[in-house]
């Protein structure tokens, strides 16, 4: 059964991070390329080359994605991607050699660990080069390294973050999503309604309801602006530019269900959809879209429940652990 972003025919992931450090970089390689359309719904994205997403672009395909930790600083990790990508000929042709299209995106992660320590061009040419079509690691790794959820009490009550990864097949069509959670809000089951992860009570063992929190008026400011969540969306099919535009919308759909509240002033949250087009086969935007969203969903929640945390900063499966309550 297909489980992963990395099921879906040529899409090849890596990821490079320092544990201890707490932050990191996950590559989508795409060998063949990959057309691609960003919806950017997020007031504090941070990104690179993303305009080639976002607009008609001579390009017209992309080589990398990148998502990285470090905020603006992990933007500099792209370099060592595409130093990879010029290394093995890729890129847009031109007359001076190929120039690889790598659209990148960060994290704020700069509070979890230490915040002196952000991805470096070196961490993106190690995890370009161990891109494969492999399942992929889970949880506090890559990217999710430093990810955490739930940040309205401050880091004090908040909880671990991660990477994720999940994949859907139905009717003929395979649909693979991953998901960096760094989310503000809290993150719930969208089939259930169950918290599963984010800002805890005042002892530390049960939810504290963000959006509560909110409806009854709560306020401090500033908020920190350094949240996200970065999600890709991918499909084999042949899908046009204005249709992965509107796989990139509905997907965002997956992030509303599964994370409370989302797309606030201190998010920087971003869908990305793309087509490798290996199957030759014309796609059905939204029964992609559809798929897309489902897995999207099992991304951002395979994130949460599969990151490690720390004594100051639990994870899901830690909080569960020590007897904590899930629901309100």
């Amino acid at each position: 059964m297909p489980e992963a972003i990395t099921d879906v025919a040529g899409v090849l992931l890596g990821h490079a991070h320092d544990s201890a450090r707490g932050s990191g970089i996950t590559v989508l390689r795409f060998p063949g390329g990959a057309a691609g359309a960003a919806d950017i719904r997020g007031e504090a994205a941070g990104t690179r080359q993303m305009d080639s997403l976002l607009r008609p672009h001579p390009a017209g395909r992309m080589h990398a994605l990148v998502f990285a930790g470090g905020s603006a600083y992990g933007l500099e990790a792209a370099a060592g991607v595409m130093r990879y990508l010029e290394e093995a000929g890729a890129g847009f042709p031109t007359p001076a050699g190929p120039v690889p299209i790598v659209p990148t995106a960060v994290i704020y992660d700069l509070g979890f660990g230490d915040p002196s320590f952000r991805p470096t061009p070196e961490m993106g040419y190690a995890a370009a080069s161990a891109a494969s079509d492999a399942r992929p690691e889970r949880g506090s790794v890559g990217a999710g390294a430093g990810a955490t959820v739930g940040k309205i009490l401050g880091m004090g009550r908040a909880m671990k973050g991660g990477f994720g990864t999940a994949c859907e097949e139905e009717g003929g069509a395979r649909v693979g999503a991953c998901a960096v959670v760094n989310a503000f809000g809290d993150v719930v089951d969208p089939e259930t309604g169950e918290w599963i992860a984010g800002a805890r009570s005042e002892d530390g063992r049960g939810a504290a309801w963000t959006e509560g929190l909110f409806r009854a008026g709560f306020r401090r400011e500033p908020f920190a602006p350094g949240n996200t969540t970065l999600a890709a969306v991918a499909t084999a099919d042949l899908l046009s530019r204005d249709e992965l535009f509107t796989v990139a919308r509905m997907a965002h759909g997956a992030l509303s269900r599964a994370i409370r509240p989302v797309h606030t002033p201190m998010d920087g949250d971003l869908v990305i959809a793309l087509s490798t087009g290996l199957t030759g086969k014309k796609g059905n935007v939204m029964q992609i879209a559809v798929l897309g969203s489902r897995a999207l969903e099992k991304a951002i929640l395979d994130g949460v429940r599969r990151a490690a945390g720390t004594p100051d900063v639990p994870s899901a499966k830690e909080l569960s652990a020590r007897g904590g309550k899930n629901r309100d």
